[in-house]
């Protein structure tokens, strides 16, 4: 019988995230629906069907949006065609992308401009993968392992640079960049760490939780890269994660002598859930206390394009 529930935080929604949602929500308010947005505008489930209904349509090329409409990128970042296309389509576009994420783009552009080949650490076919691997495809390898590392081939090793994609796991990522270091001892780090600080923060916080828990549920959908992390984190601790939407997905034999849960969500994760799960214990007689790990404050202002077209805000 669980007897105690941890609600870790830093959890949910990061500020990448909420500028994202706000972004689309704002767009929604002033233009009116439909606002068209390339991929999902964040890696959650639940989020964007709460933003279809109330007007918002998700496609995957800019292609599928009618000739002149609103079109929200979403966070994850886009390639340099793609920001083409929507402007051969009359497209008028809101970037909803996370500065994080833009912060690595410009970093590739400098790199290229000053001659320097690029390994991008990251996920083949996530949004974001896509998006970098979309500026400079004729310089930039993308590796995912280790094991990757040791076929690689490179123009000039001392010209070489590692970026690295924002959800990666911590640990994960260093596995990859020691193999690259000693592959290639001259190689570049970025000037800051690529990995964006709510991964990186939600990853610290699991491996506090897992001190004092039995099980780890992480509120996020399958698609979310940081989310899977975090269930990734726990698992490499020895302890029992699992994945979910909703509390619908909780299965009460992942409890079954177990006493302490912890509760996380994935940075596109809307809390209200988080809430839901703690209910759903508290209804079988356990305690449900916080456990706060690390405090954030981060936020970001809405993209440029928007700002200009809200009433009042245009200066």
């Amino acid at each position: 019988m669980v007897e105690k529930v941890l609600l870790i935080s830093p959890r949910g929604f990061c500020a990448g995230v909420d500028r994202a949602i706000a972004t689309v929500e704002e767009a929604l308010h002033v233009f009116g629906a439909p606002v068209y947005v390339k991929h999902e505008i964040v890696h959650n489930k639940i989020v964007c069907n709460e933003l279809r209904a109330k007007g918002a349509v998700f496609v995957e090329e800019v292609t599928e949006i009618p000739e002149g409409s609103i079109c929200v990128f979403s966070a994850h970042g886009i390639a340099p065609s793609v920001r083409a296309q929507a402007k051969e389509r009359r497209l008028s576009t809101i970037d909803a992308t996370c500065p994080l994420v833009t912060k690595i783009h410009i970093e590739m552009e400098r790199f290229a401009r000053e001659g320097k080949e690029i390994v991008y650490i990251g996920h083949k076919g996530h949004p974001e993968a896509i998006g970098v691997m979309g500026i400079r495809p004729d310089i930039t390898q993308l590796i995912e392992t280790p094991e990757e590392v040791e076929h690689m081939q490179v123009r000039d090793p001392q010209k070489l640079v590692y970026l690295t994609q924002t959800t990666l796991s911590v640990d994960e990522c260093k596995a990859v960049i020691s193999a690259l270091r000693a592959k290639f001892p001259a190689i570049q780090s970025p000037p800051s760490s690529d990995i964006c600080y709510a991964t990186t923060n939600r990853q610290m916080a699991i491996k506090q939780a897992v001190k004092q828990c039995d099980t780890i549920i992480v509120v996020g959908s399958k698609n979310s890269s940081n989310s899977n992390r975090l269930v990734d984190t726990a698992k490499s601790l020895g302890v029992d994660a699992y994945l979910v939407d909703t509390v619908a997905e909780l299965n009460p034999e992942w409890f079954s002598g177990k006493r302490n849960v912890g509760i996380s969500a994935g940075a596109s994760a809307p809390e209200h859930v988080v809430q839901e799960m703690a209910d759903y214990f508290r209804s079988g007689g356990a305690s449900v206390e916080n456990l706060n790990v690390i405090n954030e404050h981060m936020q970001f202002t809405l993209p440029f394009e928007l700002s200009r077209a809200i009433p009042g805000r245009g200066r």
